[in-house]
């Protein structure tokens, strides 16, 4: 049972023709489906979450990384056993402004290729991180399946947020983003804790902590991490230098930001985050805020995607092509 997942407002331009071959495709499969759109910020969630519960198998999502973010958590919340929910296949037609989890997979806006890769890939078993934080002393979750950051990182968005009417949805706003907020953001005293053991207690400026390598519209903070791998690679940085912050910006998309030697990484399976301030962070491109410590929990192959059937894991779809 196929059901889709359209928000509409996400990559506008071709989408008429991007439905009008989905659904002919479809047709020649003589593929049933039932398909929803999103008409309102976390509509996903609730759309996804009612699908499962009614026993759909298979998700695709024609959106962006905000997009299928909501889509996993609906699928996170559907009340269903664990053994169905792990089952539930989800798959990707990328039409966001990042794309940060599409790009591991090799997926671009060639909206037929992605299609003919859900509709002929395998079944893999992916990682999906999990924020729990508490509000008036009520314990909350929040699911993402590219990554959460905080400091700079969260700000970034905020400020892409703020140029999307001016430049409208394109990674470029990312980077814009980035620009500002490092003007403006001040690094706040925060305690990091990796599974038991403290990694700093000082100020914190950036941090990102990866299930997939990419974010931001394609910057690769955490280079090494795999969403199949049952870990998160994370890098944070305390207070920077002005020099610094100018050395590290270009290594960015290189994947070499981690070799600077002020730039600190860890992995860990859960990941602790003491602050008695206001925090602002971003799950999959999605601002959260909290007052407070949280927690980052891996849940390890907690759903399923359908990748192409030569991925082979520790390797990203580029390494076949």
């Amino acid at each position: 049972m196929l059901g889709i997942i359209i928000n509409p407002k996400s990559g506008k331009r071709y989408f008429r023709a991007q439905r009008l071959y989905l659904w002919k495709l479809l047709k020649k499969r003589h593929q049933p489906f039932t398909y929803r759109v999103t008409k309102y910020a976390n509509h996903a969630i609730e759309l996804a979450r009612e699908l499962v519960e009614k026993g759909y198998d298979q998700i695709l999502v024609l959106g962006g990384d905000g997009t299928l973010s909501e889509v996993v958590n609906g699928i996170m919340r559907a009340e269903v056993p664990e053994e169905q929910r792990k089952k539930v296949q989800f798959g990707l037609m990328p039409r966001g402004t990042g794309n940060d989890w599409a790009r591991f997979w090799g997926l671009n806006k060639d909206f037929k290729r992605s299609l003919d890769l859900f509709f002929n890939g395998k079944a893999q078993p992916m990682d999906v991180g999990c924020v729990t934080y508490w509000r008036n002393g009520v314990e909350h979750h929040r699911y993402f399946i590219n990554s959460v950051g905080f400091g700079v990182d969260a700000v970034t968005c905020v400020e892409a947020l703020k140029l999307k009417p001016y430049i409208g949805s394109h990674h470029v706003n990312y980077l814009f983003g980035l620009i500002m907020a490092l003007r403006t953001h001040k690094s706040m005293h925060t305690q990091l804790v990796a599974d038991g053991r403290e990694v700093t207690n000082s100020k914190m400026f950036t941090m990102n902590i990866g299930n997939g390598p990419y974010s931001g519209g394609g910057m690769r903070q955490n280079p090494e991490a795999d969403p199949r791998d049952g870990i998160f690679h994370s890098m944070f940085v305390d207070k920077p230098t002005f020099k610094q912050v100018i050395k590290a910006v270009p290594n960015l998309f290189s994947g070499k930001l981690h070799l600077l030697p002020f730039i600190h990484t860890f992995t860990a399976k859960k990941i602790e985050i003491n602050t008695n301030k206001h925090l602002v962070f971003e799950t999959d491109g999605i601002l959260m805020d909290i007052m407070g410590p949280c927690e980052v929990h891996c849940l390890h192959h907690a759903l399923c995607m359908t990748v192409p059937s030569y991925c082979e894991e520790g390797k990203e779809i580029h390494d076949f092509q």
